[in-house]
């Protein structure tokens, strides 16, 4: 089994073509030609995370965000992504990223999971565009108070904190949009699409001023929205090469501490 083999299985699910303009999905470093010893999946590639797939024995890392985002001209070891580089090529490691070519995934995309996590039903895209999905919205399976549904939230993403707009609580919320990462710009669709309360990450401090009357916005952090990216990437691997050393890595943590 190859690192191409690996890729190719994943990308029967999350075909390069889904990713956005801006993206970098694929190899990010490494030769997709190696035998695979082992794989380890993670949200981010750093040297903790490299240490790791050492450990285990894996030379091929799944990420779902890109190591390499924006054009480099120099790799001089100052920066995380110089540090990686450099322990990946000494280790003859390859990574492999799959961003939003799986957030836009119509089956096991990171927003559909995340909504099948809450329990939705009747799932469907706020925004789809071509055969990309995206964000989307769905029901609970019962009404809540605003309170309790934002500690549904929380409680199913094992979240301790959450950025959330202003709210009464004698409403309830019964309609849930979701999109995995940041997917603000989406809030006016998610209103369209007959939401009452929003989650998703990164949002702005317009976001929480400008819909505060339209809609409960739920930032509940980029990570907490987007680790179930590893259970994705198992479970795609696993399901086709169910033998194969296949890990998620259990030191990855949210690099973002609420105090």
């Amino acid at each position: 089994m190859k690192h191409r083999d690996i890729a190719n299985i994943i990308e029967e699910i999350a075909p390069l073509r889904l990713q956005e303009g801006y993206d970098n999905c694929g190899f990010q470093v490494g030769d997709p030609d190696d035998e695979c010893s082992g794989i380890l999946i993670c949200v981010d590639a750093t040297e903790d995370i490299l240490d790791e797939a050492i450990q285990k024995g894996c030379n091929l890392i799944v990420t779902h965000h890109p190591l390499l985002f924006h054009a480099t001209k120099q790799i001089l070891v100052r920066h995380r992504m110089d540090m990686v580089l450099r322990k990946a090529l000494k280790h003859d490691i390859t990574i492999y990223s799959c961003h939003t070519a799986i957030d836009n995934a119509p089956i096991m995309g990171v927003s559909m999971t995340d909504a099948q996590m809450l329990g939705l039903t009747d799932i469907v895209a706020i925004a789809p565009h071509g055969d990309a999905v995206g964000p989307v919205v769905g029901n609970l399976p019962t009404s809540m108070k605003v309170t309790d549904a934002i500690s549904y939230v929380k409680n199913i993403f094992n979240s301790t904190t959450a950025r959330v707009s202003r709210f009464d609580d004698s409403t309830t919320v019964s309609r849930i949009a979701i999109g995995g990462g940041a997917c603000h710009e989406f809030l006016p669709d998610a209103i369209a699409a007959g939401a009452q309360m929003f989650v998703t990450s990164d949002c702005k401090h317009n976001d929480f001023l400008d819909y505060q009357n339209s809609i409960i916005l739920m930032d509940l952090g980029h990570f907490d929205t987007e680790k179930c990216t590893k259970h994705i990437f198992y479970n795609i691997i696993t399901e086709k090469i169910p033998n194969f050393a296949v890990y998620k890595s259990e030191i990855e943590k949210n690099p973002i501490i609420y105090c």
